[in-house]
């Protein structure tokens, strides 16, 4: 008797596949942020094939949860995910970074379907999330908003106005994630601008904290995302422990694969990921 596939093993492919596609399209195109990308992978994989209540079919649905991507460069983390799970063509990958394609190096929801906020300039997204989190409020509907973060992205002091808020209003419908990957452009985080005590800042802004100790786990994100369901009255941010880089030996916690795409080197990762 056949049985039900095991949906961690599915994820788990689907994370394999948006991983690969990745690098394809960034090597192809030849420049790319891939490190902070690959580190998003599972993070994406499970929202995307898993909790999100949408419609690649109807990407404007008046009722679908909202996503976005607020480190806007990992934008082809999320074009590969969004191109797999039906909401383009897999052709338009061809197009990533291309002049004229409509998946340029940031996210454009002019010319994106399932993108609703262009995305680049970082700091900006959490205030756009509170915003539409608000509006599902006021027009009484029932849906959710995510926003990905980057680490080094909240250095921006934008991110904690729109922290501030998000707790006074209590807005449970909103779900941040925190792409806690170390690692900024530049070097570690630790040693830029330190973002710790981490648990206890968002804590204070009256936010509900879920602590994913491994971000690369489907199974530990999936339980994650279980606690944010059952937080009320107040705004919840799941502490993802990723790795830049996560799935390339040399790619792995390298700040210089922030936005570097040497192409023979892309094209060894992706023969490596490509192994079973």
């Amino acid at each position: 008797m056949e049985t039900e596939r095991d949906p961690v093993v599915t994820l788990e492919a689907w994370a394999r596949a948006i991983r690969k596609t990745i690098l394809q399209m960034t090597a192809e195109a030849g420049h790319g942020h891939p490190g902070g990308s690959l580190s998003a992978v599972e993070i994406l994989t499970v929202l995307y094939f898993h909790i999100l209540c949408i419609d690649p079919v109807n990407p404007n649905w008046p009722d679908r949860d909202r996503f976005i991507l607020s480190k806007g460069h990992g934008a082809s983390a999320w074009y590969a995910t969004l191109g797999l799970r039906g909401f383009f063509p897999a052709e338009m990958f061809h197009g990533f970074r291309r002049l004229g394609g409509a998946l340029q190096g940031h996210p454009d929801r002019c010319k994106v379907p399932g993108v609703d906020m262009s995305s680049g300039s970082l700091g900006q997204g959490l205030s756009v999330a509170l915003g539409m989190a608000l509006a599902a409020r006021f027009q009484q509907r029932s849906y959710r908003v995510y926003c990905l973060l980057g680490d080094g992205e909240i250095q921006e002091g934008q991110v904690w106005e729109a922290a501030m808020a998000a707790g006074n209003y209590g807005v449970d419908n909103l779900i941040a994630i925190l792409d806690y990957n170390r690692v900024q452009l530049d070097g570690f985080v630790h040693d830029i601008m330190p973002i710790e005590p981490l648990a206890d800042k968002w804590h204070a802004f009256g936010w509900e904290v879920i602590d994913c100790s491994d971000g690369h786990s489907i199974p530990h994100l999936l339980r994650a995302f279980e606690k944010a369901f059952e937080v009320n009255g107040r705004p919840s941010i799941i502490v993802a422990h990723t790795v830049k880089g996560k799935g390339v030996s040399f790619m792995e916690n390298e700040a210089a694969w922030h936005g570097v795409a040497d192409a023979s080197r892309l094209t060894e990762a992706i023969v490596e990921v490509s192994r079973p």
